[in-house]
């Protein structure tokens, strides 16, 4: 189970009752990696799982989830993940398993435990087969989220909790943006766009890895999504902050 400061179970409920560039442009350009926002939920139960990834999507993640240690293990191998959220009371394959299988196999994404076994033992044993952190149900959805911020800026490197590229400043905690100290109203997606383009400033994202950003599996997406957003960031931030290298996709740059 989980919960926030105040109490989640009613707001589960109803969730679940509703539920190529060319070469010589390869060579000034590197491809980017993916932005780290993609998540793999692993958790078995139906209530928990559908909860948490819809929170998570709230806070502007593209979160995929399955329901079994097998099932987990095949799409990290099929999928360029940056975070896994582990269970480990799995069916098929347990947690602590499939954890051992991952670094083994040289696997090194941040893994998040969300379990019931709450014993120091049970700590120890899933930090020592290669948790990089250990939360236990039933747990409130904004400390997950800040161990997830936490996790994903120490994947990066990163220290401080605030991002910024001249002007232009982006707090992920309180998914807040400020351009020359003048708060900017995003929506989710619009924010999960710039915090993509701002993972590497400069470096052009395609349309397909912006989608693989913003949506999860199961997620319709409007063949004009990207676009859309864009067009809202451009509004709202100035047009000259998100420039199109045509037939190669999307960056952010400082204006000159």
């Amino acid at each position: 189970m989980f919960m926030r400061t105040h109490e989640l179970g009613l707001e589960s409920a109803r969730l679940l009752e509703s539920l190529g560039p060319s070469p010589s442009f390869t060579a000034l350009y590197p491809p980017p990696r993916c932005p780290p926002m993609r998540l793999l939920l692993i958790e078995d139960d139906p209530m928990i799982g559908a909860g948490v990834q819809q929170a998570l999507r709230q806070e502007g993640y593209a979160v995929d989830w399955v329901r079994d240690g097998v099932a987990a293990e095949l799409a990290v191998g099929d999928n360029p993940y940056d975070l896994l959220l582990l269970d480990l009371g799995l069916p098929r394959r347990d947690g602590i398993e499939l954890l051992t299988r991952l670094r083994t196999s040289g696997n090194k994404l941040p893994v998040l435990v969300l379990t019931a076994r709450d014993t120091v033992s049970d700590r120890i044993r899933g930090l020592d087969a290669g948790a990089d952190d250990y939360l236990v149900k039933p747990f409130d959805l904004d400390e997950l989220a800040a161990r997830i911020r936490a996790l994903l800026r120490r994947q990066r490197g990163e220290a401080a909790p605030l991002i910024t590229l001249g002007m232009l400043q982006v707090d992920p905690a309180r998914h807040e943006v400020t351009l020359a100290g003048e708060p900017i109203h995003l929506s989710a997606r619009e924010f999960g766009l710039l915090s993509a383009l701002l993972d590497e400033p400069g470096k052009p994202l395609s349309r397909a890895q912006l989608e693989e950003r913003l949506y999860g599996w199961n997620e319709e997406v409007e063949s004009n999504a990207v676009e859309v957003y864009i067009h809202a960031l451009r509004r709202k931030l100035g047009a000259e902050w998100i420039r199109n290298l045509r037939g190669v996709g999307y960056y952010l740059a400082e204006p000159k």
